[in-house]
């Protein structure tokens, strides 16, 4: 069976773009008119959609130096943006990506092959605004365009059945993400009390690396993901044993499990004594073969963050 692998895994903002009568409005993914923040993204609507009506979807990626795309968390600065927008649009212009067209001049798409959508939608506009694919069943073929999008500052890959349907927020079988993960050994030093299926079980973990130089477990984040229910209960059993203080949601413990964390970026936070935060944390193994000092260090989270900008564009935007 034969895949498209449709468009880079965008770090975007997911927009659709309503053209109607020569009148052009932005929505975000929940359907929030974000047409007045986007100025830019308006034009392209009006200079390269060519058709009376249509609903197409895609994404707006935020570009810096380079034309190398920016981390989702200042791309988001940028999007809500609704004073100032005209210098924020030459500060931090974005760049658009269509990948799907839901409604044609009177006809509903929705159920229309993903492979005839992408006809309608390529006839209706410029090449330039096209997301990236190929379509491919050799894996070889596939490697090399996640290589192409790594090497552009993108996620990875969104691989699509040809024959599927439009089914709004949800990809199911027929869609699925190509991407490496990034992956580090984190220190658990406290865990929220879970509720509703969770209820009972310590499993939202306080994740900390060590201050190589203070010796102190400083936090970038926290995550309930990735264990299984067994897991939950004897991360709980093992919690409970470290214990040194507890209010009324968290249990607090001193450094003695480790675990291996996979994670989307590493972002700038004010909320984190480090600055930094992970973002899509989740557990992929506990790793009992660590010991909290064999567990990686602030100094190597702070490295591994820079080195994100060898693909990405870094910037700063006035609050």
């Amino acid at each position: 069976m034969f895949f498209l692998i449709n468009k880079y895994k965008f770090d975007g903002a997911r927009i659709q773009i309503h053209n109607k009568g020569g009148e052009v409005k932005v929505f975000s993914r929940r359907l929030t008119d974000v047409t007045q923040s986007v100025p830019d993204i308006v034009e392209l609507g009006h200079k390269s959609v060519h058709t009376e009506e249509a609903l197409v979807e895609g994404e707006a990626v935020a570009c810096g130096k380079g034309g190398k795309p920016t981390p989702f968390q200042e791309l988001m600065r940028r999007f809500t943006r609704v004073h100032d927008v005209k210098s924020m649009v030459e500060e931090v212009p974005l760049k658009l990506y269509l990948f799907d067209i839901l409604y044609l001049n009177g006809k509903m798409l929705i159920d229309t092959p993903y492979e005839n959508r992408w006809k309608l939608l390529a006839e209706t506009c410029d090449e330039n605004i096209l997301a990236p694919r190929i379509v491919t069943g050799d894996r070889r073929d596939a490697e090399e365009f996640l290589e192409s999008a790594l090497k552009a500052g993108h996620e990875g890959l969104m691989a699509k059945a040809l024959s599927s349907d439009y089914a709004p927020g949800v990809r199911g079988k027929k869609w699925f993400k190509i991407k490496p993960s990034d992956k580090m050994d984190l220190v658990i030093v406290a865990a929220e009390w879970g509720y509703g299926r969770r209820k009972g079980w310590l499993s939202n973990y306080h994740l900390a690396a060590r201050d190589d130089e203070t010796g102190e477990y400083i936090m970038l984040g926290k995550t309930f993901k990735g264990l299984t229910d067994e897991e939950f209960a004897e991360m709980t059993r093992r919690l409970k044993e470290l214990q040194v203080s507890e209010d009324r949601y968290t249990v607090y413990v001193k450094p003695g499990i480790v675990v291996e964390v996979a994670y989307n970026e590493i972002q700038h936070s004010p909320r984190y004594k480090s600055g930094l935060a992970l973002r899509f944390a989740r557990i992929t193994r506990i790793r009992t073969d660590k010991a909290p000092r064999d567990a990686d260090t602030i100094r190597r989270v702070s490295e591994l963050y820079e080195k994100q900008f060898e693909r990405k564009a870094k910037i700063k935007i006035r609050p």
